[in-house]
């Protein structure tokens, strides 16, 4: 089973500017299927110069409507369905990515809604793809649909806030989590309303405890001020490995399936 990721940007400033690149991240052969989790700007290019196919996905995972989390997500369905040419994948994503909500979306349209199976995620449902189960998890974001994930495999959790500010009930929503891949847009003392900060990353990997946590979507300004600073001191002071994705940083999450 491997993770990768395609971007570690994230918000407005790092995806015009590709401080970091912000095509999300894959999962690879959990259970055969290859999952691809808020394909942003530039995730089909990342996908080939990876040495990925785009064309065996079986599963678009997007959490929300803003274009850092969709903007690839029609030409990855393209890719999944031979060009348009059969029924194929599933498409997973919240209200406002499958049906518009408000002013928001709809950010796939039906012609691309045509030939995958498409379904409407929404917090504390669950939906099963053979052997594999992902609920929608509560967040606190400008997208008031928005959701974040926990694909479950037999047990093996690996769970992803998507944006969020953090909330009292955030930790419960993660309880479970073995992987814990968290959207952390910045340090500091000042909130951003809708997403996390460092302190908030690290308040939900103590309360957590999952056997690993992965930062990433990050903000220019975390960019520049050396994220990996923060990631040394979380994992001294919580116990929890943490660490600053990179792009490109791939991993094995075998290891951790199997402990």
């Amino acid at each position: 089973m491997k993770l990768q990721f395609l971007g570690t940007g994230g918000g407005r400033f790092a995806t015009i500017s590709q401080k970091r690149m912000t095509g999300g991240f894959r999962i690879d052969d959990i259970d055969g299927k290859n999952i691809h989790v808020d394909p942003g700007p530039g995730a089909l290019v990342r996908t080939h110069q990876y040495g990925l196919n785009p064309r065996k996905l079986n599963l678009i995972l997007i959490s929300h409507c803003h274009t850092d989390h969709y903007t690839d997500a029609e030409v990855l369905i393209e890719a999944m369905t031979q060009g348009m040419t059969r029924k194929a994948g599933h498409v997973i994503g919240s209200d406002s990515v499958i049906n518009g909500h408000g002013d928001l979306g709809p950010s796939i349209s039906k012609y691309h809604q045509s030939k995958p199976k498409v379904s409407v995620l929404k917090p504390e449902e669950e939906i099963k793809h053979e052997n594999l189960k992902i609920r929608g998890i509560h967040t606190k974001h400008g997208d008031p649909t928005c959701v974040g994930f926990n694909i479950n495999y037999k047990g093996f959790n690996i769970n992803y806030t998507s944006d969020t500010e953090y909330f009292p009930e955030l930790a419960e929503e993660h309880k479970d989590a073995d992987v814990l891949i968290g959207n952390v847009i910045k340090e500091g003392e000042r909130k951003i309303k809708g997403h996390l900060r460092t302190r908030d990353f690290k308040q939900l990997i103590e309360e957590v405890q999952p056997k690993i946590a992965i930062m990433t979507h990050l903000r220019v300004n975390l960019i520049m001020n050396n994220p990996f600073q923060n990631t040394r001191t979380i994992t001294k002071e919580t116990g929890v490995r943490t660490i600053a994705a990179t792009d490109g940083l791939t991993m094995n999450l075998d290891q951790y399936l199997e402990s």
